[in-house]
């Protein structure tokens, strides 16, 4: 899982910065105010949950595959999956549909920073 974890962060990571490239040069003269920030808030979770998935794999190296941090970094792959891509697709104009996975996206990225605090409480001390 660890090296599945560390394929995920680094693609996030690039497409993260992919994606905010797009949108500071090719977007801005195109999108009103809000949906420019809508936009650049699905780059900077991107990016932020790719760090945190990041860190998750570097753990499960150093403490091992516990099932906490398995769980903490498919919530944030899933999570990042949802919330940033709901809203890049609204931004660029797809269907509606997308609006309620957002919040669900939200939701499993928070779910992800209570499993690795689980992680984090139940490793032994070393």
């Amino acid at each position: 899982m660890a090296k599945l974890y560390l394929l995920i962060s680094a693609f996030f990571g690039g497409t993260a910065v992919i994606f905010g490239a797009f949108g500071a040069h090719a977007l801005r003269s195109k999108l009103s105010e809000p949906l420019l920030a809508s936009y650049k808030t699905a780059v900077q979770y991107q990016m932020f949950h790719a760090l945190a998935l990041l860190g998750v794999a570097l753990l499960m190296i150093q403490w091992g595959q516990r099932t906490a941090l398995c769980i903490s970094g498919g919530l944030f792959a899933l999570g990042t999956i949802l919330f940033a891509g709901s809203l890049y697709g609204l931004v660029l104009g797809g269907p509606r549909i997308l609006g309620p996975l957002t919040p669900l996206g939200g939701l499993l990225l928070i779910g992800g920073w209570v499993a690795l605090l689980v992680a984090a409480y139940t490793q032994p001390a070393q």
